[in-house]
């Protein structure tokens, strides 16, 4: 037990100080700590470690994908959700196919069934692994496709996974096949989202901010262990409990609960995602170990691992470089009707004007409801504002470039190796190969890639951004007045400060925050603004309510 309580704490302070090092010496945390494992794997006390993989997939993928979902820009999430679908699904089967191809031919015996299933485990990208591309200097929507695409591939690499397994058991289906992936990704959904909706009607009538935290960590396992039961991916549901939980969590929860769950479920980020790469490194001495056992050869098996991570970032490009056409005509189509939407916003601010602008775009209903005409203009004003942002961050081929180079694999390839039946052909062989497509992923395209994007990133227009920002922020400033004057003005107490008039005053100002609140989230909503400017302002005024309750408290 004692030795089991040296370990542990050794961890913690290994991963402390990875995080804080690892920056100083232009090195990613995630390597160092790979780094760090594999050379405490020679050390006696891990000779025999054995990690369960099911403890990655069912204990520790849930809680980092929600907490990953939870603080992403739905907005974002929203407009990239074209290009994140495809790089979730179409790229990770197409890889999973093409390298089970590969791994057919270059592993005498394997059969194709097993070639999938191993090209699945080595297809998904990872969501703790491309947190390494957020340190460099990159655009907004190359975050937000990488940051969507590791959270909802996993899912469709593991349900391939357990399609090719079965494959090699059974007449293979196609069709069910597809409809067993439709039935995973539906009832997952329907799963995260009633889970999401539940813990915020609970979480919201709980004060007490350490409990609401404590509530908040049982949330993705609440989602992903149900779906799980019911044949479908857990993963898909801890995503998107965490999406409803992010997108309402500002509306339903206090600042301080919020507060409380920004900093614990950070610990728990940092804590999860270190030992995953410390354990990753600890396994590699007795998976070298199954392999020499087995005599099939460790040096063959590097080699496989060298080319199949090849075919991957080649397979990427050739998949990223057509999306990016697709999204470029998207953006050119955009501009086109940019005039044409503003004048249409610009015509239903009077009530003809709304009856006329919407007849021209319903020839067929001769009147609609205020409600509809309200949908319909917001509906404008998003159409309006997803043509802006597509306009103001072009996606070229430095872009492109990045998400290319980004897309790493790490502790879901591990892990899901490990998930391979007993039975399975040449298992340590194929354990071995995704442990070195997954190692040399990180060495070389995490090692790479905070330099390869200083380089190709062309050297900023100061000025034109400080002016970019200057205006968001004055709109910002505009917006926050406007929804202020909204709310009645206190009555002004004659005579000296009393407890009485405190009390109104900080009544009277708690309302204009709440006013204020409402508005930035429905801009938020309607994505009108930048989501980091956004999220600043919304923090001030989180600060803000924080710090006047506190005084209240004092002053009581």
């Amino acid at each position: 037990m004692t030795e089991l309580l040296v370990v542990i704490v050794t961890a913690f302070v290994v991963i402390a100080a990875a995080t804080l090092v690892g920056p100083r010496l232009r090195i990613a945390a995630p390597l160092v700590l790979v780094a760090i494992g594999v050379a405490a794997s020679f050390l006696p006390v891990f000779e025999s470690v054995h990690v369960d993989p099911e403890w990655i997939i069912e204990g520790v993928l849930p809680p980092l994908l929600y907490s990953s979902a939870v603080s992403m820009p739905a907005m974002n999430f929203r407009r990239e959700f074209g290009a994140i679908s495809g790089l979730s699904v179409v790229l990770v089967v197409g890889s999973a196919l093409l390298l089970g191809l590969f791994f057919t031919l270059v592993i005498p015996g394997l059969g194709f069934a097993w070639g999938v299933a191993l090209g699945a485990i080595v297809s998904p990208t990872d969501a703790v692994a491309t947190s390494i591309v957020k340190q460099a200097p990159v655009s907004k929507r190359v975050v937000a496709m990488l940051d969507g695409e590791s959270l909802l591939n996993d899912a469709t690499a593991l349900v391939l996974l357990r399609t090719a397994i079965v494959a090699t058991a059974a007449t293979f289906s196609f069709w069910g096949a597809v409809g067993t992936f439709a039935y995973s990704v539906v009832v997952a959904v329907v799963v995260g989202g009633l889970v999401g909706w539940l813990n915020l009607a609970v979480r919201k009538r709980v004060a007490d901010p350490a409990v609401n935290t404590v509530i908040s960590f049982a949330v993705p396992f609440a989602a992903a262990v149900p779906a799980g039961l019911l044949g479908a991916s857990g993963l898909v549901a801890a995503v998107v409990a965490g999406l409803v939980t992010g997108v309402r969590a500002p509306r339903d929860l206090s600042p301080q609960n919020r507060l409380s769950d920004w900093q614990n479920w950070r610990t728990v980020e940092l804590v999860l995602e270190g030992a995953v790469f410390l354990t990753m490194g600890v396994q590699i001495k007795s998976v070298l170990a199954d392999v020499e056992h087995d005599h099939a050869g460790v040096g063959t098996a590097v080699l496989v691992a060298a080319g199949a991570l090849a075919l991957t970032i080649v397979v990427r490009a050739a998949y990223i470089a057509p999306l990016l056409g697709i999204l470029a005509a998207r953006s050119r189509r955009g501009e086109r009707m940019q005039t044409k939407v503003q004048d249409m916003r610009e015509r239903m601010g009077t009530p003809e004007g709304k009856q006329e602008t919407y007849r021209q775009v319903s020839p067929r209903r001769r009147s609609v409801s205020e409600r509809e005409l309200d949908r319909f203009a917001l509906r404008l004003t998003r159409v309006l504002a997803d043509i802006e942002y597509f306009l103001r961050e072009p996606l070229g081929w430095r872009e492109g470039t990045a998400v290319v180079w980004a897309g790493m694999r790490g502790a879901v390839t591990v892990a899901a190796a490990q998930t391979l039946p007993e039975d399975t052909p040449q298992r340590s062989v194929l354990v071995l190969v995704a442990f070195a497509v997954a190692a040399m992923s990180l060495a070389v395209q995490g090692g790479t890639i905070g330099p390869l994007l200083r380089l190709l990133t062309p050297k900023a227009d100061d000025p034109a951004q400080d002016g970019q920002a200057t205006a968001e922020r004055t709109r910002i400033m505009d917006l926050l007045k406007t929804s202020a004057q909204t709310v009645p003005d206190a009555p002004r107490p004659s005579g000296d400060p009393t407890p009485e008039g405190f009390s109104v005053a900080k009544r009277h100002r708690l309302d204009v925050i709440a006013a204020q609140r409402s508005a930035l989230l429905d801009a938020r909503d309607n994505g009108t603004f930048d989501a980091d400017v956004l999220a600043t302002a919304l923090a001030n005024l989180d600060a803000s309510q924080i710090a006047l309750e506190m005084r209240g408290k004092l002053a009581g």
